[in-house]
């Protein structure tokens, strides 16, 4: 049997840096492969402000960010479209998508079975209810968010947390409670959800970004930090594109997100961190490896000792493809 059935991972996810030009931009990923993103994330990397997310489920007007709870918000002349291999920004010269001269970060999804991803939009019942998805499989991360208050904020569930419990992009540490995903595990067609305002209020609309593992592609799980320089190695599968963690034990701990576009040799030392709307930081933080990641950090929020993290990770290129073919280290 073919180790993974994913051999060009550029098929379904690249990460693309651009430059803003206040005008007309449009966007062409580096991949190897053309690619039309149905979910697409930007931070303007080298100022204070939010990350956005936009999405083909919601429409390219509509904008959610990370770093806050805010309800979705509706731009006219931002990002105008998904393209063939990429997409297109408008005339708007804001921080968020396109000031003049800035530099940008973006990270792409194609929705795909194949590659375990799907984008759900729902209405909230005010109860209990299941939400079908597309995935065929098992999802391991789903992230939630209502589209149309402010004062609900992301409702995450991470297989390694389980049922119970439900993380947000914020500093916090995960919330235990039946009214996220009803203590129920999602299946291969539906997940669960309680009476959260997260997540399930009468009558709200949300989106959710559900995610399940496709070896030598994808990889959720966890790791223990050491609090040494010379840290854990996380064994993936894959030579890693990106790589997003949270320690998941207490409160006060940013996320982090690297990938290999900002950073192209090792050690990785730019990081964003979802939950804040701060420009990004260098330190040193992992090695991207052929196989994993090895942590070099001894911040607390990467590596404290004896405390669990939990990770989201995607691929540049599997261990080894469809026909036996091994890859290279960076």
């Amino acid at each position: 049997m073919a180790y993974t059935t994913i051999d060009n991972p550029e098929l379904y996810f690249q990460t693309k840096l651009y430059v803003g030009n206040g005008s007309t931009n449009a966007i062409t990923l580096d991949g190897s492969e053309n690619m039309q993103p149905d979910w697409t994330w930007i931070k303007n990397f080298e100022t204070d402000h939010a990350h956005v997310l936009v999405d083909a489920v919601r429409g390219v007007t509509k904008e959610l960010r990370s770093s806050g709870t805010n309800a979705e918000i509706t731009t006219s002349n931002s990002f105008t479209s998904f393209d063939s291999d990429g997409f297109t920004l408008g005339a708007d010269s804001t921080d968020s998508y396109n000031k003049n001269s800035n530099n940008f970060v973006s990270w792409n999804w194609k929705e795909s079975a194949t590659a375990g991803f799907d984008i759900v939009g729902y209405s909230g019942n005010g109860g209990t209810q299941d939400i079908s998805h597309s995935l065929s499989a098992i999802p391991n991360w789903i992230i939630g968010k209502q589209r149309s208050a402010d004062a609900n904020g992301w409702g995450i569930y991470h297989v390694i947390l389980g049922n119970g419990k439900a993380i947000a992009f914020d500093s916090d540490a995960p919330s235990t409670a039946t009214a996220f995903f009803n203590d129920t595990t999602p299946t291969s067609s539906v997940f669960s959800l309680g009476d959260s305002g997260r997540l399930n209020q009468s009558s709200k609309t949300y989106i959710a970004y559900c995610f399940s593992e496709v070896q030598g592609f994808s990889k959720f799980g966890k790791f223990v930090g050491n609090g040494n320089a010379d840290g854990p190695y996380i064994h993936l599968g894959f030579r890693p594109a990106f790589f997003m963690i949270k320690r998941s034990d207490v409160s006060g701990e940013d996320w982090r997100i690297c990938d290999n576009k900002r950073d192209l040799g090792n050690p990785v030392d730019r990081t964003s961190k979802p939950n804040l709307a701060a420009a990004d930081a260098d330190a040193d933080v992992m090695d991207f490896l052929s196989t994993g990641v090895k942590i070099r950090s001894t911040d607390g929020g990467v590596n404290y000792n004896g405390r669990t993290f939990i990770f989201m990770a995607f691929a540049e290129s599997p261990i080894v493809n469809s026909n036996g073919v091994p890859n290279n280290a960076r």
